[in-house]
């Protein structure tokens, strides 16, 4: 039998007024202080033509997202923290009052971090299992899914403490480090989530976000990490439009993007790692083509 992580229930929980408050300060902190903003793009009428970059993390949602964030009249929110925190507790929640919660927090997210008319970019990868309540809560906006090789993710997922055994750490949000069973896990699973490899927890990981986020949508467009590192202008031709914005400054920024950990895997990841993974996404990487394709050493 198996024994509650010592810090699940914290996680689980919704946080309480003070710890809202805490993490919205952290939010008008970090947007407030930005410099070149007008009066009207810090204080005018909400735009709600927002954009929700999602992907599992580690797959380029924070690249993208700041690119996106960095063109005339929108602005990067980057991960915004009451929103992550709020996540497990919206997917519990039926569609309709967990749109209205979504939007109440980042209207306020937005208020205290002085965004006003201008286009919001909001890169929580967790939303990408509410891709159905942001579309609810935000009619006009557009969702943009990024997804990379898992194979590679895994590899950057290992170099981080998030889903190691945990050790009383815990991200900008308050959501503990380790290896529990996130609210993402299947429930019947979930014993075998808290016993699996650290490659095998890293490979859930990607394929339950991933399989989340693709959840039919007419404003969600899906991007590959890959093609945007070899050929930027072209997924430039395919967003612009999307996002109506012009074609060339966007090409300019998606430009940026490197191919350095394209194929990383091959490198980094040891034989039972491999195995590991493969058994556990092995079947997505497939419906994805990506065990199609050999990456250069």
């Amino acid at each position: 039998m198996t024994t509650t992580p010592p810090r699940l229930a914290t996680i689980a929980r919704v946080p309480g007024p003070f710890e809202s408050a805490a993490l919205q300060l952290r939010v008008a902190k970090r947007l407030a202080a930005r410099r070149g903003a007008t009066f009207g793009e810090r204080l005018g009428r909400l735009d709600d033509r927002l954009v929700f970059v999602v992907g599992s993390p580690r797959s380029g949602t924070t690249f993208l997202a700041g690119a996106i964030g960095s063109l005339p009249g929108f602005v990067d929110l980057g991960e915004v923290a009451p929103v992550k925190a709020a996540v497990p507790e919206l997917a519990r929640l039926e569609p309709v009052e967990a749109a209205r919660r979504l939007r109440r927090t980042l209207a306020v997210s937005r208020r205290v971090g002085l965004v006003g008319a201008v286009r919001p970019v909001e890169q929580t990868p967790e939303l990408a299992h509410l891709v159905d309540v942001v579309v609810l809560a935000f009619p006009e906006a557009r969702v943009v899914h990024i997804v990379r090789d898992g194979r590679d993710v895994a590899c950057s997922l290992l170099e981080k403490p998030w889903l190691r055994p945990a050790h009383g750490k815990a991200d900008d949000a308050g959501v503990a480090y380790g290896s529990y069973a996130r609210f993402w896990v299947e429930p019947e699973r979930r014993e075998e989530f808290e016993r699996a490899s650290d490659a095998t927890r890293a490979a859930w990981a990607w394929r339950r976000y991933v399989t989340a986020a693709r959840t039919p949508s007419a404003r969600t467009t899906e991007l590959r990490y890959e093609e945007l590192t070899a050929d930027a202008s072209a997924i430039a031709a395919k967003l612009a439009p999307r996002l109506d914005v012009p074609e060339d400054p966007l090409a300019s920024v998606l430009g940026r993007a490197h191919d350095t950990s394209v194929g990383r895997y091959l490198r980094d990841l040891d034989e039972s790692q491999l195995a590991d993974v493969m058994a556990e996404a092995g079947d997505l990487l497939g419906e994805l083509g990506y065990l199609d394709v050999s990456p250069a050493t």
